[in-house]
């Protein structure tokens, strides 16, 4: 396989027998998946950082090439490589237009693992933040939501605006500043004190299910939850909601850490036994995409292995599962109509192929007008935390996405995912757009409290 034409320095190229002795994961890795790659090209209009550079590194089949590349041998997992894999916005655009269906999900993981593992990126501060946040911090809610508290103090006690009002930080770095303005608004409860461990069904029980109040969403969106256990209630489901969860896990599979990742996904299947409901919630597009593949990251588990499938079979997105079942359609209660455009996060529409569920619920809101959105499936630059290793590229991602919005003329946007809905507020507030961000479920809940 020849190289030159992705640009890697001469020092990164070796044989086999230079490479480092450590475990390799993409070595490991099952080789069909590494050479499914076509190299047709359909997939470099998708790419929003192919799109940005033109640069064929940049683009999926390029990244798949160094992939194949050190799985053959030919490469070391050294610097250019980590800090390319990292540059990729894990959007799953590529897998949308791909002929061959390419598992890019999976290749994409295993690379960060793989760059994680070389240790190419590794320094002092780096790792402190990694064990700090994903190490640490995202292990236990309690500790996140202790976070949480301190956070929500700092920002009701004024002591943030008054930070923000006494110029102090324009004497910090350019880069400080920008993060400090992307501070989430933590909400006055979290999920537990807003949602019973057992929210019964309005009416005739027909399903029990579990639901995932998940971990940042805990802090900054609980109202989300909240709205979801309501709909799920109000559409004949026994809501089980237990006050102690856990992340997901996904935050750490998109960066490299795959064994914290597992280890997540084990007590996730301990906590909601999968064969106890007949379906497990969530509502955040990201972290549904992860969820919904813990059969392949536990494969081999002699414990979790089969339980793993089962929970994997069990997991659905809100809309996916209010579709599933047939919801009921609100009442028209005589509110003045609005308009709404609607950004699909990625995770759900290249992630999950969910697309139709969300526009479906959208419509049946009374009184409610959906304009849609040009380029509704491109990446609004969250990606996780991309956002904050990437602020360049995510910023204009962002502008891209707020200029389409401002198109359309509507005064609400609605998307299914904590991070976009994080990303297009932050943007939407620097900009002083009059915009209204929320998820599809809350103006599906607000609907339902009308029509009473």
């Amino acid at each position: 396989m020849k190289l030159a034409h992705l640009d890697i320095p001469p020092s990164t190229v070796a044989p086999a027998a230079a490479r480092p002795n450590v475990r390799s994961h993409l070595k490991d890795l099952d080789y069909s998946v590494v050479q499914q790659c076509m190299h047709c090209g359909l997939c470099l209009p998708a790419c929003p950082t192919y799109d940005a550079t033109k640069l064929e590194r940049n683009s999926p089949r390029g990244r798949i090439s160094l992939m194949r590349a050190i799985a053959d041998g030919q490469l070391e997992a050294t610097r250019t490589f980590a800090d390319e894999m990292y540059f990729c916005l894990g959007c799953f655009a590529c897998m949308t237009s791909c002929p061959a269906g390419v598992n890019y999900a999976e290749l994409f993981e295993h690379a960060r693992a793989e760059a994680e593992a070389s240790g190419a990126l590794k320094s002092p501060q780096r790792s402190f933040i990694r064990g700090l946040t994903l190490n640490w911090l995202f292990m236990d809610l309690r500790r996140l939501q202790l976070v949480g508290y301190i956070l929500r103090l700092y920002q009701q006690l004024g002591l943030q605006t008054l930070l923000r009002r006494s110029g102090i930080l324009k004497l910090a770095p350019k880069r400080l500043r920008e993060m400090e303005a992307m501070t989430p608004e933590v909400q006055p409860k979290f999920s537990a004190e807003l949602i019973r461990p057992v929210t019964p069904p309005i009416g005739h029980k027909k399903y029990r299910v579990g639901m995932l109040t998940g971990c940042a969403q805990d802090l900054i969106f609980s109202d989300v939850n909240r709205d979801t256990a309501e709909v799920l209630a109000r559409n004949g489901c026994e809501v089980i909601t237990p006050a102690e969860q856990l992340c997901c896990g996904s935050l750490h599979a998109h960066n490299g850490e795959r064994k914290l990742a597992q280890q997540l996904a084990r007590r996730q299947i301990d906590q909601f036994p999968p064969e106890k409901y007949d379906a497990i919630i969530t509502n955040a597009a990201g972290c549904g995409s992860h969820l919904k593949h813990y059969a392949p990251l536990l494969e081999g588990d002699p414990v979790y292995g089969a339980r793993a499938e089962l929970w994997d079979r069990k997991v659905k997105d809100i809309h996916e599962w209010l579709a599933e079942i047939g919801f009921v359609p609100p009442v028209a209660a005589g509110v003045p109509e609005q308009t709404v455009t609607y950004h699909e996060a990625c995770h759900l529409c290249h992630g999950q192929k969910i697309t139709s569920q969300p526009r479906q619920i959208l419509k049946a809101i009374p009184n409610l007008k959906l304009v849609e959105l040009t380029e509704s499936t491109w990446c609004c630059g969250s990606a996780g935390i991309y956002n904050l290793i990437q602020p360049e590229m995510a910023g204009q991602l962002l502008e891209r996405k707020l200029n389409h919005i401002r198109k359309t003329q509507a005064s609400i946007v609605a998307t299914g995912n904590p991070g976009c809905l994080l990303q297009l507020i932050n943007g939407a507030r620097q900009q002083n757009l009059p915009l209204r961000i929320v998820h599809p479920i809350t103006l599906l809940a607000e609907a339902y409290r009308r029509s009473e």
